[in-house]
């Protein structure tokens, strides 16, 4: 017997009957042998760990647009922390814990720089249209390995095409993923916040406070031990109606006092700014792009999706280096 079959057994005697089990996966686009170590989801969980577009996270916008200090969460801590806290519930719950740390990984690998500024100036600019979650998948299925993908199991990319507020994933890890990534932006967005001067612990109200937890430690244990309590030995992911009530009210909150307050948002339009000049930029010269992209257009992609891949895939520092290079004269740029 393998190590990976003794783990797939195991699995068999100790996951809850709702887990996702590895052996019951509906599989990969394309077969590939199974591996004598690893299950399918700890190949999956792998190969985005070790992917160009989980690495260049860590120089991503989260929420503050070029923040003065270091402890501001960026794309990748934003990532970390989600899989920490999925993985917490899910080991709670007797789920799959692989499949939900690679979920979590990958959910976030198709986000623009500059966050949600980005995927909002390319939505407006592509008739296309643009959102970050469908984005996640076209990295995993398609731009990652030089148009090849990762070949990820279809249980990993349903989960990470349906992690927003308003998907169905169709599997309790994928659930507890999408809570998840509430739970942790949510709080460290109000952690970050504070340390930004914008909003303290004593602005949010209390009633909100009393219910959840009056500091992001305590909001954190009391969300987590509240879904795991309402969740167990049941076929679904669930809050109570008190907590999930206020944590909803809380990030409504959230959207009214800090991601759009002007000093959140101050450069903004800056970046929105130079993301659509880049777009417009490369339909006029798409011949500019690396020969990775013009290969996908080659394959028929459309031209206008091909440069929403090349954009969203660029890091804060590399969209601004781009945007200089293109239409800053280069005795102007700051050395």
């Amino acid at each position: 017997m393998t190590i990976r079959e003794k783990a797939e057994e195991r699995e068999a005697q100790f996951f809850s009957p709702y887990a996702s089990f590895s052996t019951k996966t509906r599989g990969r686009d394309r077969e590939e042998p199974l591996c004598d170590i690893r299950t399918v989801y700890q190949r999956d969980r792998d190969r985005i760990l070790h992917s160009k577009s989980f690495r260049r996270l860590k120089h991503k916008t989260q929420v503050f647009l070029r923040p003065q200090g270091d402890h501001y969460r960026t794309r990748l801590t934003h990532t970390l922390e989600v899989s920490q806290i999925a993985r917490t519930i899910a080991r709670a719950l007797c789920m799959n814990e692989d499949l939900t740390e690679a979920i979590a990984l990958g959910h976030d690998l198709g986000h623009t720089p500059f966050g949600h500024a980005g995927e909002r100036a390319l939505d407006e600019i592509c008739p296309l249209g643009f959102a970050h979650y469908q984005q996640s998948v076209r990295v995993v299925e398609l731009l990652e390995k030089k148009g090849k993908g990762l070949n990820l199991t279809w249980e990993v990319r349903d989960g990470i095409a349906n992690h927003r507020t308003a998907g169905c994933p169709n599997t309790l890890e994928g659930k507890i993923v999408r809570l998840s990534d509430k739970i942790a932006y949510i709080n460290h967005d109000i952690d970050d916040a504070e340390r930004a001067g914008i909003l303290t612990e004593e602005e949010i109200p209390l009633k909100y406070r009393e219910i959840l937890g009056f500091t992001t430690r305590e909001r954190l244990n009391s969300i987590i031990h509240d879904i795991v309590q309402n969740s167990e030995g049941k076929p679904d992911i669930i809050m109570s109606p008190p907590m999930e009530q206020a944590m909803a009210e809380l990030r409504q909150f959230m959207f009214r006092y800090v991601y759009r307050n002007p000093r959140a948002r101050v450069e903004e339009q800056k970046a929105r700014n130079m993301i659509q000049a880049l777009y417009r930029h490369y339909i006029s010269h798409p011949e500019e792009m690396p020969v990775e992209y013009l290969g996908l257009i080659d394959r028929g992609e459309p031209k206008e999706r091909v440069i929403c891949d090349y954009i969203a895939g660029m890091t804060d520092q590399y969209s601004m280096d781009k945007f200089s290079e293109l239409y800053i004269p280069k005795s102007w740029q700051v050395r």
